[in-house]
């Protein structure tokens, strides 16, 4: 009998349902005698055996369901080694719950946190494979995490609906997009939906840039200017203090300004006098049903995970790499956040378009 548990951790993106399709339906297919269980809410159904059996039938009919039938839920990994409420030891609780249930192996689907957790939990002897999820498309060892292209659909769209009320006013819109502390959504949703000025955190922005691109625009006819920024974008002058410099700012600031989009609002709007609009799509681009793109991801990467668990080969995550799915160890991973190069083909192929990057 072979015993497997999934979980899903850390905040929700579409086709996650996909991917544990993909991980069971390989399974009931190649194995024998399979139980499949699925902690509830995250690492902390594990840790308080939160759990179901999962049938056939849980996994029929959600290809299309955005979201996850397990639930999920954030569980800081800078405070995993912090006792709970209670006095127990998070890590011992969930090792307890494994071996009680006697399992082969664990499935976390989870961005970079649930990653450093996930090894961890390698690391004291528990056989682990991952599956690389977010929108932030930040996750470290694949070219492509599922979620990113159906957030990117959503994040575009959020533009291209801006477009059609900005032709009508002469405003500067912002749009403000996840991405945590990464571009990789702004810049790609930035160019599919046509955004004129795209600030990201990888490419510290100037406030004198971004007026000077306006007024080009202004200048040249043009009765508006769209700016997608990301939620982790910084000033010239923030990305030269330390990230304890940083934080205290940011504290401050969150007095005055919401967001990263209100406090360039703010600057623009003293700069120039010109009126703008800020629009947060916030967790929608989280939400709704996963696209064909990522229908086609998820369940390849789940079915390579099936395979990994029944070669026995743990520790593991499968990738992308080149269109090809392949595989990387979790200590490679753990701990690290796929950036944007500033030199990248899709920055330089940006800039020849003539967008401003705001540097």
């Amino acid at each position: 009998m072979l015993r497997i548990a999934m979980l899903t951790s850390g905040g929700d993106c579409q086709a996650l349902n996909v991917a544990m399709r993909g991980v069971a339906k390989t399974l009931y297919k190649n194995v024998k005698d399979v139980e499949i269980y699925g902690f509830m809410d995250g690492y902390k159904g594990m840790m308080y055996k939160k759990y179901r059996l999962l049938k056939e039938k849980d996994f029929s009919g959600i290809l299309t369901q955005g979201g996850t039938i397990l639930g999920t839920s954030r569980t800081p990994f800078k405070t995993i080694n912090v006792p709970d409420l209670d006095g127990n030891d998070k890590v011992e609780l969930m090792i307890k719950t494994y071996k009680e249930l006697k399992l082969d192996c664990l499935v976390v689907l989870g961005g970079n946190g649930s990653h450093k957790t996930a090894n961890l939990l390698y690391e004291r002897g528990l056989n682990v494979i991952t599956l690389p999820k977010t929108i932030d498309n930040d996750l470290f060892g694949t070219d492509m995490s599922f979620g990113f292209q159906s957030a990117i659909d959503i994040a575009a769209n959020t533009i291209d609906c801006i477009h059609t009320t900005a032709a009508s006013h002469s405003r500067v819109f912002i749009v403000e997009l996840m991405g945590h502390k990464t571009g990789w959504l702004t810049l790609y949703a930035g160019i599919a939906g046509g955004a004129d000025i795209i600030l990201i955190p990888e490419i510290p922005y100037s406030i004198d840039s971004v007026i000077s691109a306006i007024k080009s625009r202004t200048e040249n006819g043009k009765r508006f200017t769209i700016i997608a920024v990301a939620e982790g974008a910084v000033t010239k002058d923030e990305a030269k203090l330390t990230k304890k410099e940083l934080k205290k700012l940011k504290e401050v600031e969150n007095f005055m300004y919401p967001s990263a989009a209100y406090k360039l609002g703010a600057m623009i709007t003293e700069a120039t006098g010109q009126e703008v609009r800020v629009t947060v799509p916030g967790h929608v681009q989280r939400g709704g049903q996963p696209n064909a793109y990522d229908r086609v991801l998820a369940t390849r990467l789940g079915v390579k995970a099936a395979e990994l668990i029944m070669e026995g080969k743990y520790g593991m995550m499968p990738c992308v790499r080149n269109n090809s799915i392949e595989t990387i160890p979790l200590g490679e991973v753990a701990g690290k956040t796929r950036m944007l190069e500033p030199d990248a083909d899709i920055i330089l192929q940006a800039r020849q378009l003539g967008l401003c990057l705001g540097d």
